[in-house]
């Protein structure tokens, strides 16, 4: 990411916002990449929807500790702040509940005022706000499907992309800020099934015991889609390790997330993936850079705030469900397997 006249970086001066649904999510998802972006020069935001407050204790250490048991939202805060120091990231709360991972059948309700309950002029307007002021020229978030099937994460993909198309029509919410358009927003990836088969076969190669066995044997792909883009960022897979124990009540040090030696990861899966969902920007597929496309920041500025940009690049599934492209297989959220109720 480096340009040859100027040596400076290509993301010098560019911002990327995550928009996350709970505290770790920004680290077990595109955290190297955002700290790559970090070291080049860009700001990153992270929004966390939600507080993380219902999320279960999934570290078994402290399942007993009492002071966490007493106060798990303000534990959960605090996890938070220590992952955004290793990460170097700014980071915002957008301020509602968590809405827990209803378990059973049939499903319990959900509970009252929580986040996938809200009214979705509410939880847009309150992302407007954020985009307009802080005024990123990318955006990340989940898929149509969340990600995985959490409540919190299937409604952030639906607020963020909510947000993202009224955010620069001055007809919507008038109150809450200039308008600022977005140029691009991506789906986080990185649990395609071409990944863990390549790191699963390595690691029996190598006489070592895989995490991936029984999830590969019981392959269950959700949705159809493509990755558009990968970002070389095995280099900062030190600093998203870091960054995901932090959350010391949602990680085991020695739990499913570790059982890959990092060497290995580095050496046969040096990338993270993402999948472009919208661009107002010409794309040029497969991408190495979230921010291809968009100029020198003075550029993506006045895009941003021209009024005038139009749709170049549609890449979300119809309304149908069918793929606009060749399917590309998915896999559920290993915490579904792995670790039971994630937030």
């Amino acid at each position: 990411m480096t340009n040859r006249e100027s040596g400076k970086t290509v993301s010098e001066g560019l911002r990327l916002m995550a928009v996350h649904a709970h505290p770790d999510d920004e680290s077990s998802k595109g955290a190297a990449t955002t700290a790559k972006y970090v070291a080049a020069g860009a700001a990153v935001m992270v929004v966390s929807c939600t507080g993380g407050e219902r999320g279960d204790i999934l570290n078994e250490k402290l399942k007993n500790d009492p002071q966490i048991l007493r106060d798990i939202a303000q534990v959960r805060r605090n996890e938070m702040k220590a992952a955004q120091e290793v990460l170097g990231v700014e980071h915002t709360w957008l301020g509602f509940v968590d809405s827990g991972l209803p378990e059973g059948d049939p499903l319990p309700p959900l509970p009252a005022g929580c986040f996938a309950l809200e009214d979705l002029d509410v939880t847009t307007e309150a992302l407007v706000r954020v985009i307009r002021e802080w005024r990123p020229h990318v955006m990340t978030t989940y898929d149509e499907k969340g990600g995985y099937p959490h409540p919190d994460h299937i409604m952030t993909h639906v607020v963020a992309m909510s947000a993202f198309e009224a955010t620069g029509d001055p007809s919507r919410y008038p109150h809450a800020g200039e308008p600022w358009q977005p140029l691009k927003v991506y789906y986080n990836g990185g649990w395609s099934k071409e990944r863990l088969s390549a790191i699963h076969d390595t690691m029996v190669a190598a006489g070592l015991e895989s995490p991936y066995a029984d999830w590969l044997a019981n392959w269950k792909p959700r949705r159809a889609g493509r990755v558009t883009t990968r970002i070389e960022c095995s280099d900062y897979f030190e600093v998203r390790d870091r960054a995901l124990l932090a959350h010391a009540t949602q990680v085991d040090p020695d739990g499913f997330w570790f059982q890959v030696p990092r060497p290995l990861q580095e050496r046969v899966w040096p990338v993270e993936e993402f999948e472009l969902a919208l661009s107002y920007v010409p794309v040029d597929l497969p991408e190495d850079d979230l921010f291809a496309g968009l100029g020198s920041p003075a550029e993506a500025d006045a895009a941003a705030t021209s009024g005038t940009l139009e749709i170049t690049y549609d890449g979300r599934l119809a309304p149908d469900g069918e793929e606009k492209f060749d399917p590309a297989e998915r896999v559920e959220h290993p915490n579904e397997q792995a670790e039971g109720n994630e937030d």
